[in-house]
């Protein structure tokens, strides 16, 4: 038998992967683009242009191991999370996070589980898992939200940690559906045993990686490609070596949490390893992984635009409503029931009724979801049982991608929770003017130099923009006078753009070897010490700076400090 037809078929599929690939992430980049420009969810764009994309047929058919899935996607997704997550801010309200991931999950795996048992006639285990899939929160179009709008860091704080830990607990009890299904021996008390030593093995896993991580090589090593390409192989290698540590000692059969371990890892690296960083460092991680992040959410979401027909939807109509009913109605008692109960045993801590209904439509399921139910698959799970939780999962995905993804805005600002007020407006109202009549003053002396407009024509337009920058000018300085807040807050940013500036321009001299190595080295030293004094005066100045007000519906008032709770 000929090997050359087998390599020549094989040639041709991989040609085929790599074309769709290109052509997906040309269309993530395009869709980003106009998303940028319309203000637009970005994730909710790549769903609809996940619809357009498949009428390109084969063109943009990727087919991905559903054993892979978890192992790609998942990791990337989660460790960039934890790595910014501020574990201070994290540790305040850690309390009620762990109750919103831990019972919050828990209930959602139970009740929906029972749910779509009971009314839709899906096998139990088939019903767990979706439960435990669907709990899991995906706060990306939410966040965005709230870094455009200025939302307290706190809300931020709550809504990212809540996420973080949902999703990990929702693997894991997805994990242990799927092992039920699968009839190996299931028991209830195994169940739990298992979860437990699942759960906190991953953890110590990824703490101890992490804290490997963060001390041997991000303190010793000041090099930011060898730091970046080490918390590179920490994400994918703790969930590896959580997923298969029984190996290392001949005991196959001993699996704990990759996806807990990850976490754990993050959050180890992202607040030991990070202090032993460099700010050169620091931004090249935070670009790198912003990457690596938006690639994997472009790939994830244009999936679900390609593999969700409206056909599909209607045929299950009566599932998805059911499941969607279910999914909105338990996410309003678990984040009351459970924001409350924690503000009554952290009354320090007191979570406002604004906050709480922000969660509750910011509750959007997404990415996690998706990468879970594409491994559900035959024949663990019969046919119809696979399509019909995979509807079920597109139908409530779609629909807070769709309706909450594009009201969340207004429901923050409509809660007086946007950061960004009328004192923060009117600066930018006088900075837009002042840029606009400079760039009036540079074309009238442009036009008057090329003799286009006689001189005193030229003259008279540039005195009249003269007038009017010095008026907006004035009008500028008496509003920093009013609110000397926001003239710190621009003086620190410029600061920083300089301290960006002046590095990429040590850069270019070094790269041209304009420069010896030494002397780059020396300059890059100074200039890492300048960017973290920033860094001490940028805290200092958000723990001091003066508070501000924002209403909640319950009446009190909650101390802010440029958009942070205390």
């Amino acid at each position: 038998m000929s090997i050359l037809p087998l390599l020549v078929a094989e040639q041709s599929e991989l040609i085929r992967q790599e074309t769709a690939v290109v052509v997906l992430l040309a269309i993530a980049a395009g869709v980003a683009v106009l998303a940028k420009r319309l203000r637009f969810p970005y994730t909710v764009a790549l769903v609809i242009a996940g619809f357009g994309a498949s009428a390109l047929g084969e063109v943009v058919n990727v087919s991905v191991s559903p054993d892979l899935i978890l192992a790609l996607l998942v990791p990337p997704l989660l460790f960039e999370a934890t790595l910014a997550l501020p574990w201070k801010k994290l540790r305040a309200d850690l309390f009620p996070v762990m109750l919103l991931a831990l019972i919050g999950t828990a209930a959602g795996t139970l009740v929906l589980g029972a749910l779509v048992n009971q009314t839709l006639g899906v096998p139990w285990a088939a019903a767990f898992a979706f439960g435990a899939l669907i709990s899991a929160t995906d706060p990306v179009a939410v966040i965005a939200f709230f870094k455009q709008l200025g939302a307290p860091k706190r809300l931020t704080v709550l809504v990212e940690g809540e996420s973080l830990f949902n999703d990990a607990v929702a693997v894991v009890a997805f994990t242990l559906a799927v092992k039920a299904a699968s009839g190996k021996g299931f028991t209830l008390a195994g169940g739990v045993s298992d979860f437990l030593v699942v759960s906190f093995g991953g953890l110590a896993v990824g703490i101890i990686l992490g804290y490997l991580v963060g001390e041997v090589f991000l303190s010793r090593v000041d090099d930011a490609l060898i730091e970046t390409s080490t918390t590179l192989a920490l994400a994918y290698g703790s969930f590896l070596l959580a997923e298969d540590f029984g190996l290392l000692f001949g005991r196959p059969d001993v699996h704990f949490s990759g996806i807990l371990a990850v976490v754990a890892a993050g959050l180890t690296v992202g607040t030991i390893g990070l202090k032993n960083t460099s700010p050169t460092t620091r931004i090249t991680l935070e670009h790198f992984w912003s990457l690596l992040t938006f690639l994997v959410n472009s790939m994830v979401f244009l999936v679900i635009g390609l593999s969700v027909t409206f056909s599909d939807l209607v045929n299950h109509l009566d599932a998805v409503a059911i499941s969607l009913v279910g999914v909105i109605v338990l996410r309003v008692v678990l984040v009351y029931g459970l924001a409350e109960f924690a503000s009554r045993v952290m009354p320090s801590r007191h979570i406002p009724a604004a906050y709480r209904q922000v969660m509750t439509w910011g509750g959007l399921r997404g990415a996690i979801s998706l990468a879970l139910v594409l491994t559900m698959t035959t024949p663990v799970f019969d046919a119809e049982t696979v399509t019909t939780v995979q509807v079920m999962t597109y139908g409530v995905v779609l629909f807070t991608l769709l309706i909450q993804g594009t009201t969340i805005s207004a429901v923050i600002t409509r809660l007086g929770l946007a950061g960004t007020g009328e004192s923060e407006l009117a600066q930018q109202r006088h900075q837009a003017r002042i840029a606009m009549q400079r760039a009036g003053q540079l074309e009238v002396n442009r036009l008057g130099g090329e003799g286009v407009l006689l001189p005193g024509m030229a003259d008279a337009f540039a005195d009249t923009y003269q007038r009017d920058l010095q008026t907006e000018a004035e009008a500028l300085r008496t509003h920093f006078r009013q609110h000397p807040e926001l003239e710190t807050a621009m003086l620190l940013q410029a600061r920083r753009d300089a301290l960006v500036a002046e590095r990429a321009g040590l850069t270019d001299m070094s790269r041209r070897s304009l420069i010896d190595e030494q002397v780059a080295r020396e300059l890059t030293v100074t200039l890492n010490d300048r960017m973290m004094a920033l860094d001490l005066l940028e805290e200092r100045w958000e723990r001091d700076a003066p508070p501000t007000v924002n209403p909640d519906d319950e009446g009190s008032t909650s101390s802010t400090k440029t958009g942070e709770t205390q």
